[in-house]
């Protein structure tokens, strides 16, 4: 099939697949060349998706093999072939072409599969080292000093220069690559993944993971209050069905609707009873009912309300066939004089029908993620309409009502009572990377908290009336402050963060910049016309509370999701203390005695975008590895590992010489480059599968998964957790 082409099918492929392979090659070629069936430079950029042209125009050149300054499909699918199939000396030597900076390419010298020497100087000198490393950073998305630059170049010539002459020849690069297993196993480049036969595994599905065992027993509680739920659900159903079988089956559908809408409009309030919640969460209940999932049935619960009351709408509409007014009149006014406050029910159950849409519409993920956080936060509100317009619609509701809303109208007493007592303000704000505000605010004496709980904030400067959830960042066991950590996504947060960048804010007292120089401190004046003032309602517990009682605990952050993972790391090095030895340099640490710590080992992985979001915590993170002891007998009790999305991964022939430069770098100095960090940045996305094989082997007791960042990421991490039989939690509040 390919001998037409100059090179060989896949070994492992079918005849079939073989075939397919080529459509799919000559398909993808044929939506990039064009009409003149060949791609040029540009082209190639655009289809590599490579950000530096340094290394667009080197593989380029190297893919043109007859000089012609444009691709043919028979060029690339011989480069194609050298790339995925070609023997490890055949990559090394592509690779030492890419870095030999100064060479020139001429029609008769390149001749890709035959790998004939280039004309150059056939040896990588520091200077061409160096481009090659500052074009490697540049296409990761990391900011280095020109000075750290020079190390790294420095660190990764002088390992390889073995014979100290000076430069780097081909027998040396390859002995330096050989000392990295993991480059040489996975030595490719963007072009062999972008052409890449398709997965053809990934189309034979597997069962559901919701069929298999593992689900059902790491869901087991969640699961049985949904079959609880239901049954309750059908049971009132029918109940009321049997009822009013005199009305006809439309008046029946409708009565057992109505019976559905008032258990569930009450049962949707007693879901965000967050204190009752919190307080539950220390009871043996916690075992028993899912409590951590309770937004998600709060969730569940608001869309079972619009349905039960779209078809108890549309029942009633049918019904109105059997009564002698016209539509408008049975639907917008009081004359049939249906309902027990005056003839209301008609009216009231359009005017419901319309804020229970409005309420679920607004309450979208589009409309939450989307930076207006304001329209669910006031569109949510309109609750205190609703259920007043239900006492007025349905004479019955009231008795579902009391309890609940009894309860409902203490709890915010409550919190008003609570947020208002003590003189709680802001002392300093600090202004960092990608727009995150950290507060620092004097915490009042009676408040007590659990490491990863969240509290309510209300800024009056910021909004006088709006109430906003954020994970406290700091430990229980820090007295005086309390700390937040906001991420500028919505109105609400950027009006927060410009608030306190304007210099003129008559909230700023002081102003300072200090290292890292994007990073702002600012001093807040709160003593004059209740400037930084703020109220607090909470905390509340979030399913990290179980940690302690953890033996095996593994933090998954992801970005700003780094803030509940924050304050519990905080706690439990303050529930650590380190000893040394007085004769020598040997160090071990003890637990102090604690009932709840059960811990053994805690895996911390923070996941984030770019560079600069490392800066959020990285002071606290160094201060947690300086706390750690030297050696321990069972292995570190905390290990870090922090990842970088942005940086091209170790099997990306682009990032081969950088992170092999950055390895070698933190060796020495025993300082990662990138986060100055003793724990090595790790360039791209975990692989979830080797992570949790590696934490499965470690066997240091029952595994829980915690986890706190965007809800596409959980549902990855939560289908492993089930295929090692771990327990997964997700913050969410």
């Amino acid at each position: 099939k390919f001998s037409k082409h100059g090179c060989s099918p896949p070994v492992t492929m079918s005849l079939d697949e073989d075939t397919r392979w080529l459509e799919w090659v000559t398909k993808q070629f044929e939506s990039i060349a064009g009409e003149d069936k060949e791609i040029d430079l540009e082209e190639f950029k655009t289809a590599l998706k490579v950000k530096e042209s340094f290394f667009a125009e080197r593989f380029f050149a190297l893919f043109d093999s007859d000089g012609s300054s444009t691709i043919s499909l028979d060029e690339l699918l011989k480069a194609l072939d050298l790339l995925i199939h070609g023997s490890e000396t055949d990559k090394l030597k592509f690779l030492f072409q890419v870095y030999d900076v100064d060479e020139q390419h001429t029609a008769a010298a390149v001749c890709l599969l035959g790998l004939l020497w280039l004309a150059g100087s056939g040896s990588i000198d520091p200077d061409e080292l160096r481009t090659v490393l500052k074009s490697c950073l540049r296409e990761s998305a990391i900011s280095l000093p020109e000075e750290k630059l020079d190390d790294l170049t420095m660190a990764l010539f002088e390992s390889a220069d073995k014979d100290n002459s000076g430069s780097i020849t081909f027998e040396e690069l390859k002995a330096e690559l050989e000392t990295f297993p993991e480059v040489m196993e996975n030595l490719t480049i963007s072009a062999a993944n972008w052409l890449k036969p398709p997965d053809l595994e990934q189309k034979r599905r597997q069962a559901p993971r919701y069929l298999t065992p593992a689900y059902w027993h790491n869901n087991s509680r969640k699961l049985l209050f949904l079959c609880v739920y239901a049954c309750l659900s059908l049971l009132l159903f029918t109940g009321a069905m049997l009822q009013n079988h005199h009305g006809g089956a439309w008046y029946m559908v409708a009565k057992g609707c109505g019976q559905c809408l008032n258990f569930n409009c009450t049962f949707v309030m007693v879901l965000m009873l967050r204190r009752c919640l919190t307080w539950l969460r220390a009871t043996w209940v916690v075992r028993v009912l899912p409590l951590d999932q309770n937004v998600l049935l709060h969730q569940i619960v608001g869309y079972a309300i619009l349905c039960y009351t779209v078809l108890h709408t549309t029942a009633h509409v049918i019904n109105f066939e059997r009564t002698d007014y016209r539509l408008w009149e049975y639907l917008l006014t009081t004359r049939p004089g249906i309902g027990w406050v005056k003839g209301t029910a008609s009216v009231t159950g359009v005017v419901l029908q319309v804020m229970i849409c409005l309420m679920v519409l607004c309450s979208s993920t589009f409309v939450r993620r989307s930076g207006h956080f304001e329209v669910f936060y006031w569109s949510h509100l309109s609750y205190v309409w609703v259920w007043s317009l239900l006492v007025v619609h349905c004479a019955n509701f009231w008795k579902w009502f009391v309890v609940p809303g009894l309860l409902f109208i203490l709890e915010k007493i409550v919190g008003i009572a609570v947020s208002h007592m003590g003189g709680l303000y802001i002392v300093e704000v600090n202004l960092l990377p990608s727009k995150v505000t950290h507060l620092v605010i004097k915490r009042p004496q009676f408040f007590h908290f659990k490491p990863g709980d969240y509290i309510y904030i209300n800024i009056p400067d910021i909004a006088k009336y709006e109430w906003h959830p954020f994970t406290i960042s700091s430990a229980p066991e820090q007295s005086d402050t309390l700390w937040l950590h906001i991420r500028s996504m919505g109105q609400w947060t950027n009006r927060l963060f410009e608030y306190f960048r304007q210099p003129e804010s008559p909230a700023i007292s002081e102003e300072f910049s200090e290292w890292p120089q994007n990073q702002v401190k600012i001093k807040v004046n709160h003593n004059k016309n209740r400037q930084g003032c703020c109220y607090v309602d909470g905390p509340y517990g979030t399913p990290t509370r179980q940690i302690f009682a953890s033996e095996h605990a593994v933090l998954i952050g992801a970005g700003i999701g780094i803030t509940p993972f924050a304050s519990i790391l905080q706690s439990i090095m303050y529930r650590r203390r380190k000893q040394n030895c007085p004769n020598c340099n040997y160090s071990w640490c003890e637990n102090i005695k604690d009932s709840e710590m059960k811990l053994r080992k805690v895996d911390f992985i923070w996941i984030n975008r770019d560079q600069k979001s490392f800066e959020w915590f990285v002071s606290l993170l160094t201060k947690l590895e300086m706390d750690q002891a030297d050696e321990e007998p069972e292995g570190r009790f905390l290990e870090m590992h922090m990842y970088m999305t942005s940086a091209l991964s170790k099997n990306d022939m682009k990032a081969i010489g950088l992170q092999m430069a950055l390895d070698l770098l933190a060796k020495k100095e025993k300082r990662d480059s990138i986060t100055g960090l003793r724990t090595r940045t790790q360039p791209g996305r975990p692989e979830w599968g080797k992570v949790f094989q590696k934490v499965s082997e470690e066997k240091k007791g029952k595994v829980h998964v915690f986890y706190c960042g965007s809800p596409a990421l959980a549902k990855v991490i939560k289908a492993q957790c089930e295929h090692f039989g771990f327990n997964f939690y997700k913050e969410n509040f």
